[in-house]
């Protein structure tokens, strides 16, 4: 079945190639080149627009291979905190080296690691020497004296002054990061001060994908957006400098709504000079709205974005990790646009077989539905018993229709699964003795060694990449990473198995 095309590649890189090109036009000295959002995997985008790759903006920074080097920013207080990103389920440090081996991979490398408002925490200093050791250059900047509000010490040598210079070769200087709050900014910024003392005359602008300046404000991919990043306090507005100075309404969001005039400032006080940019939507390189080939279609999907946001949001809200406002506010989102979540193809069918589940009595175990939307658009259910969870009943079950495997047939012998059961019952000592999607993709791949039936069905493991998948109970921790390996798109009800707080 070909894939619907909603958004067209080629056109972006062309445009964006230009957009790039056109900057750097504009200073005779290094352009820093803040990259905003997801480098790599950015598969929100994927979701929103499809057609989009995931690695595209890799893609862009290797046709300017030869103008570009690399600087990665990483907040102290997120490597002190051991905060997670959530599609990968990995602590931003580690994403952080994962980020410069996959650049590496890419034949692109990173020149420095500059980690921001540091504050002589003992974990930052760990990373440190972790990647010192590794051949890795690293600057401790702290935090600037004085900002937001007292420009004239921000740009003086108590304020920028006291950030170690990184130099560079290249003309263009791409500033990234594992996330928002990163301090990208003011990593460009403070070098653009050293770059004007050495008679350097650089310029700064921003690699921006969302939100869409040339979008309306209530477009679904705006909407979308707006969702994802809930937990930051953001809202997509109006840029109102840009309305004022052109007469064009443009969406921005409210950060570099609200910085904008302090980042004007910095700029006229460090370049001494009247400003190029009139707006935040100015500074702005994002020409993704043009390559947007099949409207109707993008807004579909980013309604379905928009609620599995919803989805995940409620999830970490109920595990305590995301706060009743952040929950609240996507709710108003979705009303806005005028959506369910039984919108979502696989909730109903999900719930459904949990309901199938309940009214059999004497089962012992608690009722659980799954339910996956195949590239075809059919549904496959599946729902847990003593032996698997919901999750890996689920997968085996789209994996046999997608085989053209009869129902009837078994990919994985009873007797495996009730063996390594009783290992985890009696052996491990664990809780809970059904296997999760990880332990079940072992079995298979196992199995699939003696079993050419388990091996062809194996082969469609592939086939469920980029498909919705709805549980009615909160994931084991093996469920979500093999989903996650899978590149399954899952949400949850957030139901709880059982009573037990820890069910390891």
């Amino acid at each position: 079945m070909t894939e619907q095309l909603g958004f067209n590649c080629e056109q972006y890189l062309a445009e964006q190639s230009r957009e790039i090109e056109k900057r750097i036009d504009l200073f005779n000295g290094k352009l820093y080149l803040e990259f905003g959002g997801k480098l790599l995997f950015d598969y929100h985008a994927c979701r929103v627009l499809p057609g989009y790759q995931p690695n595209i903006k890799i893609e862009l920074l290797k046709r300017l291979r030869n103008k570009i080097e690399i600087i990665l920013c990483i907040h102290a207080g997120d490597i002190e905190k051991g905060r997670i990103r959530g599609d990968f389920g990995v602590t931003y440090d580690v994403d952080a080296l994962k980020l410069i081996d996959d650049l590496r991979n890419e034949n692109l490398e990173v020149c420095a690691v500059v980690i921001t408002r540091f504050n002589n925490q003992s974990q930052v200093k760990g990373f440190q020497r972790k990647l010192e050791h590794r051949g890795v250059k690293v600057y401790l900047h702290e935090s600037t004296k004085g900002y937001p509000t007292d420009v004239d010490t921000i740009v003086s040598e108590e304020g920028y002054g006291r950030n170690k210079y990184i130099a560079t070769t290249k003309p263009v200087i791409v500033v990234t990061g594992p996330g928002p709050g990163s301090g990208k900014l003011a990593t460009c910024l403070s070098q653009l001060y050293h770059d004007y003392k050495k008679g350097i005359r650089s310029g700064y602008a921003k690699f921006e994908t969302f939100p869409i300046w040339n979008l309306s404000l209530k477009h679904p991919v705006n909407v979308a957006y707006e969702a994802a990043t809930a937990d930051l306090r953001d809202v997509n507005m109006i840029d109102p400098f840009h309305l004022n100075a052109y007469g064009i309404s443009a969406t921005n969001y409210s950060r570099d709504v609200e910085i904008f005039p302090v980042v004007q400032r910095i700029l006229k006080k460090i370049m001494g000079k009247k400003m190029i940019y009139q707006s935040p939507t100015d500074m702005g390189v994002n020409k993704a709205g043009f390559a947007i080939i099949d409207d109707a279609l993008v807004q579909q999907t980013a309604k379905q974005e928009l609620i599995r946001r919803y989805f995940r949001h409620r999830y970490e809200y109920l595990i305590g990790v995301s706060s009743k406002e952040t929950l609240e506010k996507v709710i108003l989102l979705m009303e806005e646009i005028g959506l369910k979540p039984e919108d979502r193809a696989v909730v109903k069918p999900a719930r459904k077989k949990m309901e199938e589940l309940l009214k059999k009595e004497g089962n012992g175990i608690p009722a659980c539905g799954a339910a996956i939307e195949l590239q075809n658009k059919k549904i496959i259910t599946g729902k847990n018993n003593p032996l698997m969870s919901a999750s890996s009943s689920c997968v085996l079950n789209a994996i046999k229709t997608l085989a053209e495997i009869p129902e009837r047939i078994d990919l994985l012998p009873a007797a495996i699964l009730e063996n390594i059961a009783t290992m985890k019952r009696d052996i491990l000592s664990l809780k809970q003795s059904v296997l999760d999607l990880q332990e079940t993709l072992i079995a298979l791949s196992i199995s699939a060694s003696s079993n050419p039936t388990a091996a062809v069905a194996m082969e469609q493991l592939k086939s469920l990449s980029g498909c919705d998948m709805h549980l009615t109970h909160v994931p084991a921790p093996g469920d979500e990473v093999g989903l996650r390996k899978l590149r399954v798109y899952l949400t949850t009800d957030g139901l709880f198995p059982t009573k037990d707080l820890n069910i390891s």
